[in-house]
Parts: C-alpha cells; sequence; structure tokens
C-alpha cells in the first residue's frame, strides 16, 4: 500500500508560480509512474503531467512549457513547480501514483491540494 501527501497549494495572483510537492510512503517499484491531475470546479479529474522513475516526462498541453515536474527517487518525492499560472489553472491538485502489473492500472490517490489563481 503507497500513502501520498501533498503540500504547497494557495492562493496566487496571475502570473505567479506555486511548487507543489508530493511525499510517497510504503513501497515505491522502479516501473511506477508518479503523476499531477487536477479537478477544476465541476468538473472531471484529468492528467496534467507525469514522470517515470527514470524520469521521462509528460505534459497536457496546456500547461507544456509553463509547469515543470521533477521527481527524487531516493526520497520518494514529486514535484511539480507551476509558472505564470492563469485563473482557469484553478482546481484541486491531486499527487498520483500509477501502478500497471500485467497491464492492469492502479492509482494511488494524496489527499488533494487547492490551487487558486486570481486574476
Amino acid at each position: 500500500q503507497v500513502q501520498l501527501v501533498e503540500s504547497g497549494g494557495g492562493l496566487v495572483q496571475a502570473g505567479g508560480s506555486l511548487k507543489l510537492s508530493c511525499a510517497a510512503s510504503g513501497r515505491v517499484f522502479s516501473t511506477d509512474i508518479m503523476a499531477w491531475y487536477r479537478q477544476p470546479p465541476g468538473k472531471s479529474r484529468d492528467l496534467v503531467s507525469s514522470i517515470t522513475y527514470g524520469g521521462k516526462t509528460w505534459y497536457e498541453s496546456d500547461v507544456n512549457g509553463r509547469f515543470t515536474i521533477s521527481r527524487d527517487n531516493a526520497k520518494n518525492t514529486v514535484s511539480l513547480q507551476m509558472n505564470n499560472l492563469k485563473p482557469e489553472d484553478t482546481a484541486v491538485y491531486y499527487c498520483s501514483l500509477i501502478r500497471e502489473p500485467s497491464g492492469v492500472t492502479f492509482n494511488f490517490w494524496g489527499q488533494g491540494t487547492q490551487v487558486t489563481v486570481s486574476s
């Protein structure tokens, strides 16, 4: 079992920056992907960015070039540096560890952290 604890959300003005951090406890495997999702009010939870154990990254198109994901395998942490924030980035952000044994996908979730960007 894996537990995830996020930190770093808050209120920021448009154009500002925030850094989200997430610490995983429990056993993390080298095949696990760590990721950030977000859920705006009244909308679905969608993938924002992900990173493999080896450092391969993926970004959703709206955040590419503004957000940077990083991972510290020794500490089992993942971070999301968010720059040039826009009001449409307002959402609850969730850290996730994605495990895919035998082709079946399991998501472990953090509790979520609110990010609010004012215009």
